[in-house]
């Protein structure tokens, strides 16, 4: 199994039962807020997903940056878009974020094939 194909099954087992479990308003009031957070507005989704994704290297968190890579790619995302991206990812980051681009090349490389 690829790791986007680990990645997705994962999430989506996991979301599932999160949403699934009881007494969980906040969980699901953040997770529809997310959701309306990257629709089309005064920015774009593309965008959107964009910003996402050099949020989620500054932050260095994978899980989230493998989502805005897959979904960057849905909104057809270039190559030379996600190198731009990741430069701009350690600039304000800095050199902490490298092993997360790596991660990130890694898992657009297997997107884009």
């Amino acid at each position: 199994m690829s790791k986007k194909e680990q990645f997705t099954a994962y999430r989506k087992r996991m979301n599932e039962k999160l949403l699934a479990a009881p007494n969980n308003k906040i969980i699901k009031r953040i997770y529809s807020l997310d959701t309306l957070s990257y629709e089309s507005g005064a920015i774009d989704s593309k965008a959107k997903e964009m910003l996402g994704l050099i949020a989620s290297m500054v932050l260095r968190c994978d899980d989230c940056i493998f989502y805005h890579l897959q979904k960057c790619h849905e909104l057809g995302v270039s190559t030379e878009e996600i190198m731009e991206i990741f430069g701009l990812a350690n600039l304000v980051g800095g050199t902490i974020v490298i092993p997360h681009t790596r991660r990130a090349l890694e898992f657009w490389e297997e997107l884009a094939t």
